[in-house]
């Protein structure tokens, strides 16, 4: 799989050098720095600014991009171990995920849960997370029913995104807690809604009732943490 753009490639460099098949460079670099990382143990190929749009297609790629290992999504039971798990349902925009992606793993989230995606495009996610999501576990599981009821069954409380839930800056949470957020279009389903242990919501200053997923997601979480 192909990873690209100056901060996730660097992010990949940093962490995950093993992961790192193939470098191409599509710009000049300082000799130095060339010289670095032709001893890293991959590949560095220099390419062209046409060679390189064409891989990414058309993709900011900032001169770097980069061939890693395919990136595989833990299995559901790894949930159990988990104390604070964010589950995304049936979101859809990679932008987003990733956004929430870099939240989660900044904010002390255990793992990820993609659900109501059979193939989520992982090129992208970490592309937009930069680099995150290479760190923070992700199970994917396309419905999210399962998912509820085996954390139910590991004791966790459900917490759910909704218009009008509880005041989430009054709240306490439970030590076992997960936290579902809902599409861009839709929120949460009326059957999810009825799995929850709470609907949390927060509170706006103004007339006000939408923010954007990756937004509320961040807020949720620095709250449940």
């Amino acid at each position: 799989m192909l990873i690209y753009g100056k901060q996730p490639v660097f992010y990949a460099l940093e962490r995950h050098r093993s992961r790192i098949k193939t470098l191409y460079l599509a710009k000049e670099i300082d000799k130095k720095e060339y010289g670095l990382l032709m001893k890293m143990g991959f590949e560095v190929k220099r390419i062209p600014e046409n060679a390189a749009q064409a891989m990414v297609k058309g993709g900011n790629h900032q001169g770097y991009i980069a061939e890693i290992s395919q990136m595989v999504p833990y299995a559901s039971p790894f949930l159990k171990s988990c104390s604070f798990v964010v589950i995304l349902s049936s979101i859809t925009d990679m932008g987003n995920i990733g956004a929430l992606v870099r939240s989660a793993y900044a904010l002390g989230v255990d793992a990820l849960v993609i659900s109501g995606i059979k193939e989520p495009n992982f090129e992208s996610i970490i592309r937009t997370s930069s680099g995150a999501a290479l760190d923070l576990p992700i199970v994917v599981i396309h419905n999210i029913h399962d998912v509820m009821h085996e954390l139910k069954q590991s004791k966790f409380s459900l917490y759910g995104a909704v218009l009008g839930g509880e005041n989430v800056r009054e709240m306490s949470f439970a030590p076992k807690r997960a936290l579902i957020l809902g599409n861009e279009g839709e929120g949460l389903s009326g059957r999810v809604q009825k799995g929850l242990d709470h609907g949390v919501s927060i509170p706006m200053a103004h007339d006000f009732d939408s923010l954007n997923v990756g937004v509320a997601g961040a807020i949720l979480m620095e709250r449940m943490r």
